[in-house]
């Protein structure tokens, strides 16, 4: 609790107060909301509850609470929510990603921390090469776990996950639903619940008001020039502004500093150290714009961001909505900005219903150029009759600053079809004399995860013949399991 005075917090989000219970009880768990939910705190303070019930991590052990993540930037995030939290139980982390030195991770990871947050690749390297084990790891977090797959780790985390004990628990996190995510589901957890806020589809944050401006591509620039001036005028003002391409990042950025403004830019070209020192002079407000290919669309975790521009419109909607999911954030208000020309016409049908499960307005351009693509006519030859439109709630920008105050509804329901009130969970009290974690004798076999099991473990306990109970849930002294999940709050 005293952490949770700390920074500030007066009661959970709808996915914090209906997760928590769950990850508590030692159940599976899947949870699909949105970015900016509070979904990091809804799976790190349970994991510090497990943490604490467990036997002391040695020197040479491998962490008890594994968080694996898509992006660097984002484990970064989780690892300060981690810190944040973890500092007065005493909880060691470390943060393990590829661009970083190797030998600090590898440091950490021999003298032992309690909670392990890593991208999947770094992460094989130093399983393979015997630096840590996951011998210990009995909670495993699938942050972003759609975003992994849509970047081809499932791969990866097949094999991270066979490493580890089959008493673990498991807790995945997602902003959709998609047919891949539910077959990893089904192979990788045990009669899970299923959590759903808002909805199974991927849709925007109903903080956020949207402004599609219908225009021709040379007047992007202009129009960006006089959104700035105008964003400046506030006293917060904090911008990213999304662009295609990595050299169009550093030609907006360099021309933006001509016009007097601080800005900085982040793409995939920078090392770790420069993507450290750019994010750490926008958190500060020196650099109140940053300007940024899609690679800080997620993971990047910055409270107070006010406006997203979207320079160039993105190659989906999906991407859309968590590019301008970076503001709104902690039931904040934001605005998002969008130039929307020809030739992203084949988008204007997704970008409508985006715009309208938000309950935002619609422009009649936007709705002629979805006629238009519909019917076949993506060539652009009719885009005169398209320039200088602007739509969305708050066209004008004086409405826009108002924002929304929307709530989003929040439902359980328990995985396999069964419904089931998530808040109905109570701490369980059943003790089991079995408990310490010599049970799953963790046998390391080779160091090559190629093989058909790197580790093994044996059901047997280490000094009588006894098997281990059906219910046997985890390494605690109640015979529960209990989640840890790394969020963007």
């Amino acid at each position: 609790m005293e952490g949770i005075n700390r920074e500030g917090y007066s009661q959970p989000t709808p996915i914090q107060a209906q997760g928590w219970p769950i990850a508590l009880s030692g159940r599976d768990l899947v949870a699909i909301a949105q970015t900016g939910s509070g979904k990091t705190l809804g799976y790190i303070l349970p994991a510090i509850v497990h943490i604490t019930h467990q036997p002391l991590i040695n020197s040479g052990d491998g962490p008890i609470v594994l968080i694996l993540a898509p992006t660097r930037e984002l484990a970064q995030q989780i690892q300060e929510v981690a810190n944040s939290f973890g500092e007065t139980a005493a909880v060691r982390n470390t943060c393990i990603f590829g661009g970083a030195p190797k030998g600090p991770q590898a440091h950490d990871l021999e003298r032992g921390i309690e909670i392990c947050i890593a991208t999947p690749g770094r992460l094989i390297d130093f399983l393979e090469k015997g630096t840590t084990n996951l011998c210990r790891c009995t909670y495993l977090v699938l942050d972003e776990a759609d975003r992994m797959l849509d970047m081809g780790f499932e791969p990866q985390i097949r094999k991270i996950i066979e490493q580890i004990r089959p008493d673990r628990q498991v807790l995945m996190w997602s902003a959709t639903w998609p047919k891949e995510v539910r077959t990893l589901a089904e192979d990788f957890l045990t009669d899970y619940v299923q959590l759903n806020v808002g909805s199974l589809t991927l849709s925007a944050n109903h903080n956020i008001t949207q402004i599609i401006d219908v225009c021709h591509e040379y007047e992007k620039d202009s129009k960006l020039y006089r959104l700035l001036q105008e964003i400046g005028t506030e006293k917060e003002n904090k911008t990213i502004i999304f662009v295609e391409t990595k050299r169009k990042v550093d030609d907006i950025t360099r021309n933006i500093r001509r016009e007097g403004w601080q800005a900085m830019s982040i793409h995939g070209d920078k090392n770790q150290q420069e993507r450290d020192h750019v994010l750490q002079e926008f958190r500060s407000g020196r650099a109140p714009i940053l300007v940024a290919t899609d690679v800080a669309a997620r993971g990047l975790d910055v409270d107070d961001v006010k406006y997203v521009i979207n320079f160039d419109y993105p190659s989906s909607s999906e991407d859309y909505i968590h590019r301008i999911g970076r503001t709104g954030r902690k039931r904040q208000t934001g605005t998002a900005y969008a130039f929307f020309t020809t030739h992203n016409m084949k988008h204007a049908g997704d970008l409508i219903e985006v715009l309208r499960e938000a309950g935002q307005n619609v422009n009649p351009r936007l709705s002629e150029m979805a006629e238009m693509a519909k019917a076949g006519n993506l060539s652009g030859r009719s885009g005169k009759r398209f320039g200088g439109g602007v739509s969305g709630n708050g066209a004008e920008r004086n409405n826009s600053r108002r924002g929304s105050d929307k709530g989003r509804g929040g439902s359980s329901s328990r995985g396999r079809g069964s419904s089931h009130n998530a808040t109905s969970y109570q701490l369980s009290s059943n003790i089991y004399s079995d408990s310490d974690y010599n049970n799953y004798n963790c046998i390391k076999q080779n160091n090559s995860l190629g093989q058909s099991a790197a580790y093994g473990y044996s059901t047997q306990r280490n000094y009588e013949q006894e098997s281990v109970p059906q219910n046997y849930r985890g390494d605690d002294n109640y015979g529960n399991r209990y989640s840890y999940k790394s969020t963007t709050y």
